[in-house]
């Protein structure tokens, strides 16, 4: 044989050699991607890092391929509803291994034994999620109810947040919830968000990145995974996505510097998961009418690759109208996990879905490496939640644990530290015992708690809106617009004939106006000739309470404007004023 031709053999094999050493090397690196997750407890040490990596090989390992799409895979549990849906779910989790729930209206103790009843049943632990943005309430009635996220984006002291979400974790982890669907990150620039608005922290990007990096750093510091929503950005639409396709038509330089920005801070700071919304972004997908949810372009281009988000991917649930309507059950989760999903919230379609997502790896449309990226890193994302080894929930007193003195007493401090002074002109606050005050309540909500606070102390009469001749002229008026208070979602517009009634009394009283709801209700109202303005945001007990004992002198005054209302009521307005020198006046 010839020298050269050796040489080239020795090539030959050398290279042959490398090549296998580099696709070895190759499949190393993609192996140890598989095993990283956004979320980590914190001062997690490297050997518990391995048990981790361990378990979730050994996990995978053994589960068959079907069982591997069940992870994909959070349904809805109801406990209001009949037996027929509760043995439905039970199906569900035994025959597709679904790899959680979401859990809805409306029995705490019920969800309790259910929650114990599947996992039990399932083979690997269920992730038990929730839509807590302010607490269980949202979903279980008897619990306490925490602040929207625009009062919330008032406080200034954003420790409180931080202590808020705790005792929201605190709440998710007796009721055996582990994933907390929140905090909304959506920057709130539309007043009339017909689905966002008293559920962002408000119109400006630091302050929605201030309060809702204590908020996930609240759930997750304690063993209850965030997810930052709605992904790439819900607070500027007209639509609300349960119903239809909302469209947002920012540019790119817009879209980074408002509604990607917060997500982005977020995700550099640990947070673990990350909601995708229902929303057609031209700017991000260039197919017309693709919702953000099943884009390959938005998930894997954008949030996967070039923002560089690790966590899981979760879409918003899958049975609003915004997606629902547009596509057929099982098809729009395959569409989804393409896209880069990891899982699929509330599933419509669960055994059409794991059939339609093997049909397309078959044909090679989606690698089997994508499934085996989502299942690693929800298992992974179990472990560190603590669901290795599950123990059942005790469901006695559950009630009492989940609304008892210790909530009253955060909520206290919350609204608190929320209400904001817009103005006081004439330094009407604190109000006085030596002064006659008339109180008139406007609007559609109750209101009769804040009047019985005040009134123990002073003295303060009642005037119905049909009984205003009755006000002396120049008198001190306390003027209450107490607006609904039963959902988040509700644009606040105040009536007309309430309009007119401030109008009046200002021509010839000293009036204080309270607002118990969003500060969007004073966006057409004209303010210049009020002398005190008062945002309470809320019109429940706890906000009623904490503005009665700040208008007597009791606690301080500090918060400020979280929205942009009009030309005269920017963000960050809000007098101080503390107790000194206050009470007894």
């Amino acid at each position: 044989m010839r020298a050269s031709a050796i040489f080239n053999r020795i090539f030959v094999i050398i290279g042959f050699a490398m090549t296998r050493v580099f696709y070895a090397l190759f499949f190393f690196l993609i192996f140890c991607a598989q095993f990283t997750a956004q979320y980590e407890p914190k001062n997690i040490s490297d050997s518990e890092k391995k048990k981790a990596q361990k378990w979730v090989e050994k996990t995978y390992n053994r589960l068959s391929q079907e069982e591997k799409l069940g992870q994909l895979f959070i349904v809805a549990l109801y406990t209001n509803k009949d037996e027929n849906h509760i043995d439905q779910v039970r199906m569900i989790v035994e025959k597709d291994h679904i790899g959680g729930l979401i859990l809805m209206q409306d029995d705490a103790e019920r969800e309790i034994n259910l929650v114990n009843e599947f996992q039990k049943k399932s083979k690997v632990p269920l992730l038990i999620g929730m839509d807590a943005e302010w607490g269980i309430f949202q979903r279980i009635p008897k619990a306490h109810k925490y602040p929207w996220a625009m009062t919330l984006g008032a406080i200034q002291n954003k420790n409180l947040i931080y202590e808020m979400s705790s005792k929201i974790a605190e709440d998710c982890k007796r009721m055996g919830i582990n994933w907390d669907f929140a905090p909304v990150v959506d920057v709130n620039t539309n007043p009339n968000n017909p689905i966002i608005g008293n559920r962002s922290f408000g119109s400006e990007v630091n302050n929605v990145i201030n309060s809702a990096l204590p908020y996930s750093n609240g759930l997750q510091d304690h063993s209850v995974l965030a997810a930052i929503k709605h992904f790439p950005g819900h607070g500027d639409t007209n639509t609300d996505s349960h119903l239809d396709l909302p469209i947002v038509s920012h540019n790119l330089s817009r879209l980074e510097s408002v509604e990607l920005a917060p997500f982005q801070a977020l995700m550099n700071k640990g947070i673990g998961g990350v909601m995708v919304a229902h929303l057609y972004v031209p700017t991000l997908e260039n197919q017309k009418g693709i919702p953000a949810s099943v884009s390959k372009s938005i998930v894997t281009d954008l949030l996967k690759n070039k923002m560089g988000f690790k966590g899981l991917i979760i879409t918003d649930a899958l049975n609003m109208g915004a997606v629902a309507n547009r596509y057929k059950p099982g098809e729009l989760d395959a569409m989804a996990f393409k896209a880069g999903n990891d899982i699929m919230l509330f599933s419509q379609g669960v055994a059409e879905g794991k059939k339609l997502i093997q049909a397309a790896i078959d044909r090679g449309e989606i690698p089997q490496g994508r499934v085996e990226e989502s299942v690693k890193k929800i298992l992974l994302t179990k472990y560190y939640l603590g669901l290795k080894d599950f123990v059942s929930i005790n469901p006695e007193n559950i009630n009492r644990d989940i609304n008892n003195d210790s909530h009253k007493d955060l909520m206290q401090k919350l609204y608190t530290n929320a209400l904001t002074l817009i103005k006081d002109n004439r330094k009407l606050l604190p109000l006085k015992n030596s002064e006659t005050y008339y109180y008139v309540p406007l609007e559609e909500a109750p209101y009769q708690a804040f009047f019985d606070q005040l009134s123990s102390s002073l003295n303060i009469k009642m005037v119905k809106p049909d009984a205003l001749n009755m006000i002396p002229k120049d008198a001190m008026v306390i003027i209450g617009l107490h607006k609904d208070n039963s959902t988040a979602y509700k644009p606040y517009k105040i009536s007309e004939a309430s309009k007119k009634i401030i109008s009046d009394l200002t021509k010839t009283n000293n009036v204080i106006l309270d607002v118990f709801g969003s500060p969007y209700a004073l966006k057409d109202i004209n303010l210049d000739k009020i002398s005190t303005v008062l945002v309470s945001y809320e019109n429940n007990m706890d906000a009623m309470t904490a503005t009665a004992e700040a208008l007597k002198g009791k606690t301080s005054i500090s918060g400020k404007l979280p929205v942009l209302v009009n030309d005269k009521l920017k963000p960050q307005m809000g007098l101080n004023l503390d107790t000194v020198n206050r009470t007894g006046q």
